[in-house]
């Protein structure tokens, strides 16, 4: 009996240790799908209306057809500084990518929401679509000028 208590309790272990069928782990892969894009989900929430000026000082812009290099090197120094924090160029992060952003929003709307964006996240639809869509993360006011919110635009077209 004392020699059987040991071997019925190893016959035990082994059946509990066997192999039950393959488990699919959803863990990290190399080579796995991604399901759809952030950005492609984005555009779907949020409406392109380039005829939206926005909320604030600026009612008409337009740009030159050729960059300012002088405008947009300054306006690259200042997205560095007061935009990184929350946006990038291709990537949606807690505000949204920014390359591209003059085929979803007009350029006054743009330097409005630069120039003023608490009014605009209260008044302007698009921005109220955008403050939920990015879980009410509100867009900090930078204080810029209106010449250093030209010069961000302009960088902005170089993305």
């Amino acid at each position: 009996m004392k020699t059987l208590a040991p071997i019925l309790l190893l016959s035990l272990m082994m059946i509990s240790c066997g192999e039950k069928g393959k488990q699919e782990s959803k863990g990290f892969e190399v080579n796995r799908k991604k399901t759809a894009s952030s950005e492609t989900q984005a555009s779907q929430e949020v409406p392109v209306d380039m005829n939206n000026k926005g909320i604030g000082p600026i009612s008409s812009y337009t740009f030159s057809s050729e960059i300012n290099t002088d405008m947009a090197e300054a306006g690259k120094s200042i997205y560095n500084s007061k935009c990184t924090a929350c946006h990038m160029a291709e990537m949606r992060m807690i505000g949204p990518a920014l390359k591209g952003i003059y085929e979803r929003r007009s350029t006054e709307w743009v330097l409005n929401l630069l120039l003023n964006p608490m009014e605009m996240l209260k008044e302007d639809p698009i921005a109220k679509a955008l403050l939920k869509e990015y879980n009410n993360a509100i867009m900090t006011n930078s204080n810029l000028s209106e010449e250093e919110a030209k010069q961000v635009a302009e960088y902005l077209r170089t993305l």
